[in-house]
């Protein structure tokens, strides 16, 4: 699919940021969103081997910014990129 087709899917404003911020070994809150969902995205070869998930630790810099408000922007964030990769994956059906 080409980028500019991936770039109107929902979600994009999420995953593409952050697989360009994996590549560059930056842990933003996008790229840890991107490796939460690295199987379903279909890029385990940008995810490294850490201790802690990265949901977790998503979930921990959320909270470290937001406070309260973590745990909905959490799951929207997560939300928006499961909706991504449903989307992507329809589009490369066919």
């Amino acid at each position: 699919m080409p980028p500019q087709e991936l770039a109107k899917l929902p979600g994009a404003e999420i995953v593409l940021p952050g697989i360009e911020d994996l590549k560059a070994g930056r842990e933003t809150v996008n790229a840890l969103a991107v490796s939460a969902a690295a199987a379903k995205l279909g890029v385990r070869d940008l995810v490294g081997d850490a201790e802690e998930p990265a949901a977790h630790r998503l979930y921990l810099r959320l909270n470290n910014e937001l406070g309260d408000g973590a745990h909905s922007r959490y799951n929207a964030i997560l939300a928006r990129v499961a909706s991504f990769a449903r989307a992507a994956g329809h589009a490369r059906a066919g």
